[in-house]
């Protein structure tokens, strides 16, 4: 591997054997105190995305059309969007914090059938099996190898100049924008590699498995969100209605479209978010990129070498690296995926303090920072010309 230069071999080989020892003492120690993290989290969530559903259902009691002394739209929009607010931030710690990590293994020692890599299913339109092989599988291992990794722009986006550059890319804002509102169904798109069939280097045929697969987990996901919660709405409001001496059908009516929209509002929160973390851990200024020749050979210490330069942090408090999915610690997370990741505020110190000694850089920033130059690459690149290098 090419960089960086200033380090032996000798040197990267210690520095491979110190991350080593890293993850090894932080393993060992696993405990009743990280069962709990997660077992509590797991319950907080649940009740989080409870209540976000109750308040969005009772928000239509408040709405000016309910007809009652007390309603108008102030208060019914605060419950709304509220309720969706919630919701949203359940889904988050759902797919971040939970499912991405429980995924990842990071918690298979527990031995808890509820929580484990091979049977967890998240609240994603990615089955979680498709996203385990291009995340867990290709992303880990090939992190921000250009050609390898297809997580490098996504496959439709310019984020390096060791990307040539095209006129598509000139779409590079508009693209990350509409990627930021609808994260999820890009993710579940990307792993199809739709454009390699739209070149002809991979057949229909080779992906329908995967379409049918995808297929399934969208019409479960929608039928979640916008068809049983919305009717578990209306068969709840037709008789409170009734109760109420009110007309019963439009308020069921009512009642399940404000679902609809709340869970819309939701998922909206969940995308955005989820698109803002992962692009300030891969994208911002700092960040290195590499070549297939550079990465031949590579030994387990090159590897932990490139993941360190090949990530960035994002600094925070304890709720903020929470809502992250404690992929704020992205440097942590690409050294060591399969470590729990309450762990990784801990590890974030001893794996600053080694990267400083051996001279290479540590890339973390405020979220302001982060996702600010990642925002004015994403714009940089979509031109011609930028620095050919990492």
């Amino acid at each position: 591997m090419a960089y960086p230069s200033h380090l032996s071999a000798g040197e990267i080989e210690e520095f491979g054997r110190e991350m080593d020892a890293i993850r090894n003492e932080v393993m060992d120690s696993r405990g009743e105190k990280d069962r709990q993290y997660i077992l509590t989290l797991i319950r907080w969530q649940r009740s989080m995305a409870l209540a976000g559903r109750i308040s969005m259902m009772l928000s239509l009691l408040l709405s000016p059309w309910s007809e009652l002394p007390w309603a108008g739209w102030p208060a019914f929009l605060v419950l709304l969007l509220g309720g969706a607010a919630l919701l949203g931030i359940s889904k988050i710690i759902e797919n971040m914090e939970i499912g991405h990590n429980v995924m990842h293994a990071q918690w298979d020692w527990m031995r808890d059938p509820n929580i484990q890599s091979n049977t967890w299913e998240w609240d994603n339109v990615f089955p979680s099996d498709q996203w385990k092989h291009s995340h867990n599988v290709i992303h880990h291992t090939w992190t921000n190898v250009l050609g390898k990794d297809p997580d490098v722009g996504y496959g439709v986006m310019r984020v390096t100049g060791l990307q040539k550059w095209h006129p598509q890319f000139l779409l590079n804002p508009v693209i990350n924008f509409v990627l930021m509102l609808l994260f999820q169904w890009g993710v579940a798109l990307h792993d199809l590699e739709l454009d390699k069939v739209s070149k002809g280097e991979r057949s229909i045929e080779s992906i329908r498995p995967m379409l049918r697969r995808v297929g399934w987990k969208v019409v479960r996901q929608l039928r979640k969100d916008y068809l049983l919660w919305p009717a578990f709405a209306a068969a709840i409001a037709f008789p409170v209605a009734m109760l109420l001496e009110l007309n019963a059908a439009p308020i069921a009516l009512a009642a399940s479209l404000t679902v609809v929209a709340g869970n819309l509002v939701a998922n909206g929160i969940r995308n955005i978010w989820s698109n803002m973390i992962i692009f300030c851990g891969h994208f911002p200024t700092g960040v290195h990129h590499f070549t297939p020749e550079e990465v031949e050979g590579e030994t387990r210490a090159q590897w932990y070498l490139r993941q360190l330069l090949g990530s960035a942090n994002i600094e925070g408090g304890k709720i903020f690296h929470i809502l992250s999915g404690n992929l704020s610690h992205q440097i942590e997370h690409h050294l060591f995926p399969d470590v729990p990741s309450n762990r990784y505020p801990e590890m974030s110190q001893r794996v600053k303090a080694v990267a400083h000694r051996f001279g290479l850089p540590y890339n973390t920033g405020s979220f302001t920072r982060q996702f600010g130059t990642t925002t004015l690459n994403i714009w940089r690149y979509s031109l011609p010309g930028g620095t050919a290098g990492h």
